[in-house]
């Protein structure tokens, strides 16, 4: 395994992204996608067309549209939590990578935890494994 994976896994080629293991047969993957496509949309009608989502790395909003959520890359990261990576473009035409953490929540999953993984394809952190837990890592 890579010293810093871009997304910590242990299924994915490439251990791009954080798992224990594929959710299990309770949650398909494609109800965590359904689950983060509809959080983006309705964020998206509330807001003029567009995600926002803040820039902590510019200090600046961005506004985001939904160009897919990476079906392949959903993974079981405990018991309850579930990750995936989607894929945005901004109003100035950038691209945009996204790690959501979906949880199950009394038979519900909700979207807990949204980060900007890349801009532009170059990360802005890595992921490392310490001691069973895995960490988002500055570059």
């Amino acid at each position: 395994m890579p010293e810093h994976p871009e997304h910590p896994g242990r299924e994915h080629p490439g251990k791009e992204h954080p798992t224990k293991e594929h959710p299990g047969k309770e949650i398909s993957l494609d109800d965590l996608a359904k689950t983060i496509e509809d959080f983006v949309k309705m964020d998206s009608e509330l807001k003029g067309g567009y995600f926002l989502i803040y820039d902590t790395a510019t200090n600046k909003p961005l506004a985001l549209k939904l160009q897919r959520v990476h079906k392949d890359r959903l993974s079981k990261v405990s018991e309850n939590k579930y990750f995936a990576c989607a894929d945005f473009i901004s109003s100035e035409g950038k691209l945009y990578d996204l790690d959501f953490f979906v949880e199950s929540m009394h038979d519900q999953l909700k979207v807990t935890e949204i980060s900007i993984h890349k801009e532009q394809s170059i990360p802005r952190y890595n992921w490392v494994e310490e001691g069973g837990i895995w960490k988002k890592v500055k570059i």
